[in-house]
């Protein structure tokens, strides 16, 4: 009778063990179901903005970066955060607004400089917006990636919003985000250029309610609730660009996303 409660206990230990390692297949078998799924819907981005770029407007924003500028997750690209900056900048100024979205899903700090900068400087934009960096975090090599990011800060016309990496949460990753943060804040303010504060954003949300209410279907690229917290970083600095270089007063009726 006294080995009763041992054998119960090591029996629940076993059971918690086991519910552990079916839920991690799951999570890791829908994980991957999604970033195929996801895989398959690149060049549709793409083309989305393409289209898009054709479209005369009063105002030119261009974006530089990667899959979430391209807006990878969400339901549609126009809800991603460049897609909402696009919006608020149309609702703040009511002006039209040609978009020209250079990001390339999968960037790197090197694809930006080898596929991006050309022609951003063909280019005369109202407003840039640059958010890369994540790709380059697993392998992340402080001297590289200051060299790298320094370049394409070089390029970059003054005004420019510069954004932080996001919240890894855990993990090797999040260790290197904030190690690249603070290089970006340095070269930043090297540059004259403002930072939108995406690691405070991203990590005030928490990992639980991130991971289960924040991201698409890969547990990784924002879906539309994610990519609104990444457009309420952009936006306060978005609103002081066109201040600066507009007479246009915002919209008091437009609360905006912040």
């Amino acid at each position: 009778m006294t080995a009763l409660p041992w054998i119960l206990t090591s029996a629940a230990v076993v059971a918690l063990v086991l519910l552990v390692v079916v839920a991690r297949s799951l999570v890791l078998r829908r994980q991957r179901g999604g970033a195929d799924r996801l895989a398959r819907t690149l060049h549709l981005n793409a083309r989305w903005w393409t289209e898009r770029r054709a479209k005369d407007g009063e105002l030119l924003y261009v974006a530089l970066g990667d899959s979430a500028a391209q807006g990878v997750g969400a339901s549609q690209p126009g809800r991603s955060y460049v897609g909402l900056i696009a919006q608020h900048l149309r609702q703040r100024t009511g002006r039209s607004v040609q978009v020209v979205n250079l990001s390339i899903s999968g960037a790197r700090l090197r694809e930006v400089i080898a596929l991006q900068l050309a022609p951003l400087r063909l280019l005369s934009p109202d407003i840039v917006t640059v958010a890369v960096g994540a790709n380059d975090m697993p392998t992340f090599e402080q001297d590289q990636f200051t060299r790298e990011l320094a370049e394409v800060f070089d390029s970059l016309p003054a005004g420019s919003i510069v954004a932080e990496m996001p919240s890894f949460y855990l993990g090797s990753s999040e260790r290197n985000v904030r190690a690249a943060n603070a290089i970006v804040h340095r070269l930043a303010s090297e540059h004259g250029f403002e930072v939108a504060p995406l690691y405070a954003k991203t990590r005030r949300q928490g990992a639980a309610l991130y991971a289960l209410n924040r991201v698409s279907i890969d547990f990784f690229h924002p879906n539309d609730r994610g990519y609104r917290v990444w457009a309420s970083a952009f936006l306060p600095l978005v609103d002081r660009v066109v201040a600066s270089t507009s007479d246009d007063q915002p919209n008091d009726g437009d609360a905006g996303l912040a």
